[in-house]
């Protein structure tokens, strides 16, 4: 059993099912560009057993999530309680297909667009089983819709403590990102690598 945040840590880096790579190594926005993050979304249908705190673990990854981007990104994570009232519009839940606008990638970039926001964060934690959780996120350009970053981690062991490290992860190659540009690489937990290099 690991008993600090660093163990987990280093547990956590071992574990990325899948991690996306940035074709170009050309910078796409302003270091500086307006980033919105919608509401961690929560998938527990396919789990063995569903239980009242599932819900609870999904808003814990979003406010670790956001909180990090706003301590890290500063002035330019746009207002969480905008990009909520947004999603959670008619028409924003109509460009969703009646199911809730932080699952789908156009619901998503509409609310983004509707603040200006250059990119848009999306985050899933999803529940297999009382120890086993999934934990996905993306960074999507909001002008083309290109998915920037693409991180599906699985996580083993305490679910809320588990979703906060992989959380704190996965915004810290947000920022990484968001200040390189859009520049990323396949390393999760390094700075973007000089291509001439």
């Amino acid at each position: 059993m690991i008993r600090s945040a660093s163990g987990l840590a280093a547990i956590l880096a071992f574990l990325p099912l899948g991690l996306s790579a940035q074709t170009s190594h050309t910078a796409l926005e302003a270091p500086g560009a307006p980033v919105a993050v919608l509401s961690t979304a929560l998938y527990n249908d396919q789990a063995n057993l569903r239980e009242p705190g599932d819900s609870a673990v999904a808003r814990v990854g979003g406010t670790v999530l956001r909180a990090r981007l706003a301590d890290s990104l500063r002035g330019q994570l746009l207002d969480p309680r905008i990009t909520d009232s947004l999603e959670r519009t008619p028409d924003m839940r109509a460009l969703g297909g009646g199911v809730a606008c932080n699952v789908k990638v156009a619901c998503a970039l509409a609310v983004a667009r509707a603040q200006g926001a250059r990119w848009v964060v999306m985050s899933k934690a999803s529940k297999t089983s009382n120890l086993i959780w999934l934990l996905s996120a993306q960074l999507i350009r909001v002008e083309d819709g290109s998915i920037v970053l693409d991180d599906s981690t699985e996580l083993k062991g305490e679910p809320v403590q588990m979703v906060r490290v992989g959380m704190r992860q996965f915004a810290d190659r947000v920022r990484r990102t968001v200040r390189a540009g859009g520049v990323a690489t396949n390393y999760p937990y390094g700075e973007p690598v000089d291509p001439s290099l």
